[in-house]
């Protein structure tokens, strides 16, 4: 028996030694060998948009679009890598063989830093707080100035000193801060990146809709002067409904995961309270019975007489429910605004034909999903 469990604990060893020396094979990134100054074009930093008001999530910033190569910004796409190979490398799953090979590693030091900057802000946000409660003019400090005699309100409090309020009363732990802060700082660069990327990508090869785009956004910005505010993008129906309709196409995060809190029963299965349950967003968006020719990009879908009797969980682009997206508004305005802005100053044209090869005919299931072709 002994002898048994030598052998089996022998061989454990040799293919855990096996799979790490086979990720150091395969650690090697050829591109970020490459030589010359590395660009990232779809670091979208959420924080400093153009001429967006000095409100934001955080009241601060890592300054991505100023200072490309700072620690945070890189961490930030470096994660990302490793994340999306590891995704790819089931041998690497296990956190036991993970954590021992330079991925993994690395995945930690990436960590690392992120975890650094989030406490950084969250510890000077609770030093300001501190201070300000010390200081007999901080009231007035924190009051928007008005006209004389008028009634001066309360300056709008950013996201993270909403959280602090609530880590004051309570109502949510230190741990909890961070994380949240994470999530707006870290999911809310790259979804959007990818959402103003197939928006772009779908106006370039539709120039019909484009030029639309164009014409309202010049009628916009001969309306208004060089300040905008939040309302004023509301007017940008249209711009609105291309960003829906490039987010039901592809949406930025086009698979979640759920797990039940109950019993539930779906199409005659059952599952069980605990269950996990994905579900497929793109597959979602493309159901033939909820939309009508659901591969054309056609942003007339999400005008308000052509929404109404919608289902409203047939497009969750954001998830819905209490655990749906906590930037959404914020993302829409963000993704308007930078569109908006891009459209004063150019015009994208596709470099081939808009021949529809991006999308081949192909039957569709239900579901929406793609039916399998037969060979």
């Amino acid at each position: 028996m002994f002898l048994v469990v030598a052998i089996s604990l022998l061989l454990a060893a040799v293919v855990l030694i096996s799979l790490v020396l086979l990720e150091r094979h395969h650690s090697a990134d050829p591109v970020r060998k490459m030589p010359g100054p590395k660009t990232n074009l779809l670091f979208g930093n959420v924080l400093q948009l153009p001429r967006l008001p000095n409100v934001t999530s955080m009241d601060s910033s890592p300054n991505a679009q100023g200072d490309t190569s700072s620690p945070y910004v890189e961490a930030v796409g470096r994660i990302t890598e490793l994340i999306q190979k590891r995704q790819r490398s089931p041998w690497l799953w296990p956190d036991i063989v993970y954590f021992l090979t330079p991925s993994g590693r690395e995945h930690n030091h990436c960590l690392n830093i992120l975890h650094g900057f989030t406490n950084e802000i969250i510890d000077e946000r609770i030093a300001d707080r501190a201070a300000k409660k010390n200081d007999p003019q901080s009231e007035e400090n924190d009051t928007e100035q008005g006209e004389e005699g008028e009634f001066k309100r309360k300056r709008r409090l950013a996201f993270l000193d909403l959280l602090l309020e609530a880590y004051d009363k309570g109502e949510i732990s230190r741990e909890g801060i961070r994380e949240e802060v994470d999530t707006f700082m870290f999911e809310g660069h790259d979804t959007t990146a990818a959402g103003l990327t197939w928006a772009l990508y779908l106006l370039a090869r539709h120039p019909h809709i484009q030029q639309q785009v164009h014409e309202e956004v010049d009628k916009f910005f001969e309306q208004r002067p060089e300040t905008l505010t939040g309302e004023d993008l509301k007017d940008l129906r249209y711009l609105e409904c291309v960003v829906k309709e490039a987010q039901r196409m592809f949406p930025s995060v086009p698979f979640i995961a759920r797990r039940t809190t109950e019993d539930c029963h779906l199409d005659g299965y059952l599952a069980p309270k605990g269950t996990a349950i994905g579900v497929c967003t793109i597959g979602l968006h493309r159901n033939p019975k909820v939309w009508e020719a659901p591969l054309e990009f056609n942003p007339d879908r999400f005008l308000p007489e052509n929404s109404q009797g919608r289902h409203p969980y047939a497009f969750v682009p954001f998830s819905a429910g209490p655990r749906n997206c906590i930037g959404q508004r914020f993302a829409l305005q963000e993704e308007k605004l930078v569109l908006a802005h891009l459209w004063q100053f150019a015009r994208l044209f596709a470099a081939m034909a808009c021949v529809n090869q991006a999308f081949p005919p192909q039957k569709l299931n239900s579901n929406g999903t793609p039916t399998r072709h037969e060979d």
